[in-house]
């Protein structure tokens, strides 16, 4: 199976690793409070100080024995994956990734590659709601949710009622805009209706991304790592904290302030440096 993109060159020269992540910890933390505040999300209270991060832990730690999230997706979602974890972690909620590079599709299609990774996909949802029972199921539209409207929609129906009958939450989420190559160009009807037939799932929350990202993959706002699909620290952690501010108004939690996470280890997580982010 082809992956989602190959992995690019690195950004920085090499001998700069401690100055390039001292910049690239300091550009998440003005990615995700710059997020925070267009949103309208959670802002701290006046007099906050060490009584209110008393406070936070205890309510993070009541919101772990209930909110557990499964992350599903492919590449994109995975790239997300560990500032969606450290947000989520940081907020009380436990987390599982369940993204896979190359695949994570859901969509068998009529497509050989697809048909083989939807079944992948599905067997691994089973297993993961046997061994994490999570309360919530996050689904990222994937690159490689090929098929026809009505296989999609299928698709997207049969997840709803697997998560009902697993007592979870599905919450559906589109893929942000992405360069569509010569490997993506073919499916490109596919790519486009995939959304629309998401949003179409009754008794589903879907979030439509676009608001964060908007329609452009090559303009500042989508945020796209240097190969036009993916993102870096900087957009994954706009991403999270977009994501947990809706989460939080379903699932019933309280997000934690970027400043609690956005800097924190998952910014050297080995995805961001294949992708040449730093």
């Amino acid at each position: 199976m082809q992956p989602t993109n190959p992995s690019p060159d690195s950004l920085f020269p090499q001998g700069s690793t401690g100055r390039r992540r001292a910049r690239v910890m300091a550009a998440v933390a003005v990615a995700a409070g710059a997020t925070l505040a267009a949103c309208g999300a959670f802002t701290a209270a006046p007099g906050d100080g060490p009584a209110a991060a008393d406070a936070t832990a205890q309510h993070a730690d009541q919101a772990a024995t209930s909110v557990r999230v499964l992350w599903m997706g492919d590449s994109i979602a995975g790239a997300e994956a560990p500032a969606v974890e450290a947000a989520l972690k940081a907020s009380g909620v436990q987390f599982k990734n369940a993204t896979s590079d190359g695949g994570g599709n859901i969509v068998a299609g009529d497509h050989p590659v697809t048909a083989v990774a939807a079944k992948d996909t599905w067997k691994r949802l089973k297993e993961d709601l046997a061994s994490f029972r999570p309360t919530v199921i996050a689904y990222q539209i994937t690159t490689y949710d090929w098929g026809t409207p009505r296989q999609q929609l299928a698709a997207y129906q049969k997840l709803s009622r697997t998560a009902k009958d697993a007592g979870a939450r599905l919450v559906l989420v589109s893929a942000p805009p992405f360069k569509i190559d010569e490997f993506f160009k073919p499916h490109e009807d596919a790519i486009k209706s995939a959304p629309a037939m998401a949003a179409k799932v009754a008794d589903v929350r879907y979030l439509d991304a676009s608001e964060l990202w908007g329609d452009d993959y090559a303009a500042d706002k989508a945020q796209r790592a240097k190969d036009g699909i993916h993102s870096c620290q900087q957009g994954s952690a706009a991403f999270a904290t977009w994501f947990a501010r809706h989460l939080g108004k379903l699932a019933g939690f309280t997000p934690a302030a970027p400043g609690t996470w956005a800097t924190g280890p998952w910014t050297g997580d080995e995805r961001f440096v294949k992708l040449g982010c730093g």
